[in-house]
């Protein structure tokens, strides 16, 4: 019986094959197995209703390039919005087991207030008048930039249109850069939120996240990627072609890191940090293996923050972007890796991850305009800056940062937009900011392009210090505070704040 079976389906194993090999090849003739042949004219206009025009075949190709386009820039969008579980996650294994609900929250709401603080006014700020967008079609509507004459030069200060995308700016353009610029504002909210974890008052923390996302980053953002002065110190003073960030070194981390530091010193040490005699105390992470799963979380992402600054996928300078962003990343978690090997003859997977994220940090401004030697050294340097700035803070200015952000973002921060000044090599960056030739560095010829990053971030620090600064004492002063109750910070937040504790009793006092 078995035996019969198998003749059988052998049978009909044999006649299948049969079939397969007499059918005609000219029975595939209208398949395209390859791809190679699909995408014709005919997709285009149907020719049998009359020839095709220049015109109509020119339109065609420029709707698909921009097409690519939008797709390239929503896709690392959502890359970067992603970055926001990485930064939740960061935070949360870096602090302590009784604050996780609170931490956790904190990041999650951000998101949700800078979408709305952006979309009022603060896209109309930093946007508004930046004019068309060439990447993305153009982007009618943002044509108003407020401007003081000074010194016979136009200073543009802030932009005029966009607010609540209204339907002067009702554009696919227009949409796709909110969409873009959105998710980096964000990065820099969540910022402070490391630093000052474990001791900020949640209501404290709503009232922030509106005010640096409809204003503070949104106005320095301005001189730099809206058409601002800074932009202009190329064209009004000839320092090589302005201020240039690629994807946000001083834009988006150091005015992170300097809010961080602003509202640190504002809101004071942790209970228990700090000696009477001004020594510091260790207060270790509670979850070091979700602070590094952050971090490749955060490294994925960052794939969309820095070659999704093209705003083009027809751009192809995006591989030579995304190879640096890696060199640098790998640079700076190995040299700090070995520098705490030297130091405290254990590597410490903290700094480990610190070391990644500050040779991110530091990459991205200058990831388009540099070579793959120099993005190494460019990380290599942010891994050791970044733990002798987190020691620096931490015990010679005694200023409490959980999870060492103001040295990530702020010190580094300032580095990559430094070593952009250095190290651009002229191989890009045609008539960025409207100067004629490519971005080159002091290293390549350029003093000017070093002389303008340094304003570049003497401005960022002045700029975000003073509002920032202000902006929490002032809060601190006349609303009611913005540290929780003493009592509180010891029991934990998740309850007196959030309403709801992170974990079970699974984790004891000792891990608390």
């Amino acid at each position: 019986m078995k035996r019969a079976k198998t003749r059988y389906i052998l049978l009909l194993a044999l006649f299948a094959l049969g079939i397969m090999v007499l059918v005609p090849s000219n029975v595939f003739a209208g398949t395209d197995p390859t791809g190679a042949n699909t995408g014709t004219i005919l997709d285009i206009k149907d020719t049998t209703k009359g020839a095709i025009t220049l015109t109509e075949l020119g339109n065609a190709v420029g709707h698909n390039k921009i097409s690519i386009n939008f797709v390239w820039t929503l896709l690392a969008g959502f890359l970067v919005m992603f970055m926001q579980a990485g930064f939740a996650a960061v935070e949360t294994g870096f602090t302590r087991a009784k604050n996780v609900a609170h931490t956790m929250g904190m990041n999650f709401l951000v998101y949700a207030i800078g979408v709305l603080g952006f979309w009022i006014c603060g896209f109309a700020f930093m946007f508004g008048g930046v004019g068309a967008v060439a990447a993305l079609g153009g982007t009618p509507g943002l044509t108003n930039e407020i401007t003081i004459p000074l010194f016979g030069k136009v200073f543009g200060i802030i932009g005029n249109g966009g607010y609540f995308l209204n339907p002067s700016v009702y554009d696919v353009g227009v949409f796709t850069l909110f969409l873009f610029q959105m998710v980096f504002m964000d990065t820099t909210a969540t910022i402070p939120t490391g630093a000052m974890a474990e001791r900020w008052k949640f209501t404290s923390f709503l009232f922030y996240a509106f005010f640096i996302s409809m204003f503070v980053y949104p106005i320095f953002g301005n001189w730099v990627w809206g058409g601002g002065w800074l932009a202009g110190l190329g064209t009004n003073f000839g320092l090589g072609h302005g201020l240039v960030d690629f994807a946000g070194s001083s834009v988006v981390h150091l005015v992170g890191g300097v809010a961080a530091l602003a509202g640190a010193l504002v809101i004071g040490p942790r209970i228990g940090k700090y000696n009477k005699d001004g020594s510091a105390n260790v207060i270790p992470g509670h979850n070091i293996p979700l602070a590094i799963v952050g971090t490749f979380i955060l490294a994925f992402g960052w794939f969309g923050f820095n070659p999704g600054s093209t705003l083009a996928g027809t751009d192809l300078r995006i591989s030579v972007v995304a190879v640096n962003t890696m060199i640098a990343s790998a640079g700076g978690a190995f040299t700090a890796t070995l520098y705490m090997m030297w130091k405290f003859k254990k590597p410490d997977p903290s700094m480990m991850a610190n070391g990644m994220l500050a040779g991110l940090v530091a990459i991205t401004a200058p990831c388009a305009f540099v070579n793959a030697q120099s993005a190494f050294f460019i990380g290599a340097v942010s891994g050791v800056l970044v733990i002798l700035a987190v020691f620096f803070i931490d015990q010679k200015l005694r200023i409490d940062d959980p999870v060492g952000a103001i040295a990530v973002h702020g010190v580094n921060g300032a580095w990559g937009v430094l070593s952009l000044g250095l190290f651009a090599d002229g191989a890009y960056g045609d008539g960025w900011n409207g100067v004629p030739g490519t971005v080159k560095g002091l290293f390549y010829g350029d003093s000017g392009q070093f002389f303008a990053q340094i304003i570049g971030i003497a401005t960022c620090i002045v700029f975000v210090f003073v509002m920032m600064y202000g902006f929490f004492k002032i809060q601190d002063k006349f609303f009611g505070g913005i540290r929780t109750p003493a009592q509180d910070e010891m029991d934990g937040l998740d309850m007196p704040e959030m309403g709801v504790i992170g974990y079970d009793n699974s984790f004891g006092p000792e891990n608390r």
